[in-house]
């Protein structure tokens, strides 16, 4: 499909809620956009597995992606094991990417920092010639990693003011897990409360650079900036 950006997290709603504002913007600007769910969500607490897809679809449209997929592994089972790493790579091959943006390597839920090794190690194995998998081989250009569950220190934040209310309704869209009701458990659920924070979070980054709401990454490379005159956020 050759798409310029392609965003891979562990469950549906995982990307709306880390960057779903940044996945719209680049389609607003006229780049091709996907989304890969590693898992359909099978074993959450709320929800059932075909609610879940029809949400995400929902979500997709809303986004504007061009593509949205579900790998097929296991929920609670994202580790980078062979099969998942093939499995993965050849889903690469055939999408092809430019820029991917995949999760942070540290988090709360083991499916969150699990889903960081497999899709690095995904992307490189789709390079190899020889992997014994279909497809041409492809490597992406860019891997940036998703900081908003983490509280590492982002490489940039993305101005998504715009694209804010947009953003909100892909979120509600999973109305399975977004109702908005208090719900009284057991066992603690921090999805109950996960959306409030994510806005918050948006809200706080986008102050760090003088707009309203904002979304972070982080790259492992160097940045390159080749005009240090028009830098944008003030320094003092």
């Amino acid at each position: 499909m050759n798409l310029d950006l392609l965003a891979i997290a562990a469950h549906p709603d995982d990307v709306e809620l880390t960057s779903g504002g940044t996945l719209l913007k680049m389609a607003q600007a006229g780049y091709k956009t996907g989304i890969l769910d590693l898992t359909a969500g099978e074993l959450g607490t709320l929800g059932t597995p075909e609610t879940r897809a029809k949400e995400a679809a929902l979500a997709a449209k809303i986004l504007k992606v061009k593509y949205r997929g579900t790998l097929g592994v296991p929920d609670s089972d994202v580790h980078a094991s062979r099969a998942h790493k093939l499995r993965l790579a050849a889903a690469i091959r055939e999408l092809r990417p430019r820029t991917v943006i995949v999760p942070y390597w540290e988090a709360r839920h083991p499916d969150h920092y699990n889903a960081s090794a497999l899709c690095y190690e995904g992307c490189f194995l789709a390079g190899l010639k020889q992997l014994p998998i279909t497809g041409e081989p492809f490597r992406p250009h860019k891997i940036l990693y998703s900081t908003a569950f983490s509280t590492a220190r982002p490489t940039f934040v993305v101005d998504i003011t715009a694209q804010f209310s947009l953003r909100h309704k892909a979120i509600r869209a999973f109305h399975s897990q977004f109702a908005g009701a208090t719900r009284k458990r057991k066992v603690f659920l921090a999805i109950d409360r996960l959306e409030d924070e994510m806005n918050q979070l948006a809200r706080h980054y986008g102050e760090m650079i003088g707009v309203r709401y904002g979304e972070p990454f982080l790259q492992k490379e160097m940045m390159k900036v080749n005009d240090v005159v028009e830098m944008e956020v003030r320094s003092v």
